[in-house]
């Protein structure tokens, strides 16, 4: 089935895509668009009755760890390494008047 894409499609494409085209390069849109559409066409042209629907090519599984604390409320030892401490927090200087 060909698809004809017409200028206003082009026009408002390129309005959505923040693109400036010139008559020659929206002429290529055009063709390169038609393009497009026939491929997909064809893809709907295919047997995919039993195919699993998927995201990716090759099985993808969650890697990340089980989000779990470990190191718990160790603020005495965290100060220890601070400079200046005062009310169980760091003692910075002043920066703001």
């Amino acid at each position: 089935m060909a698809h004809i894409i017409d200028d206003e499609t082009i026009e408002y494409v390129g309005i959505l895509a923040k693109l400036e085209l010139d008559d020659a390069e929206k002429e290529a849109a055009k063709k390169d668009m038609g393009r497009m559409l026939d491929y997909i066409d064809k893809l709907n042209e295919l047997d995919t009755d039993g195919v699993e629907p998927m995201s990716h090519v090759f099985p993808v599984y969650n890697v990340f760890r089980e989000d779990v604390v470990i190191n718990g409320d160790d603020r005495d030892q965290i100060l220890k390494n601070a400079p200046e401490s005062k009310d169980g927090a760091f003692k910075v200087p002043k920066t703001v008047e």
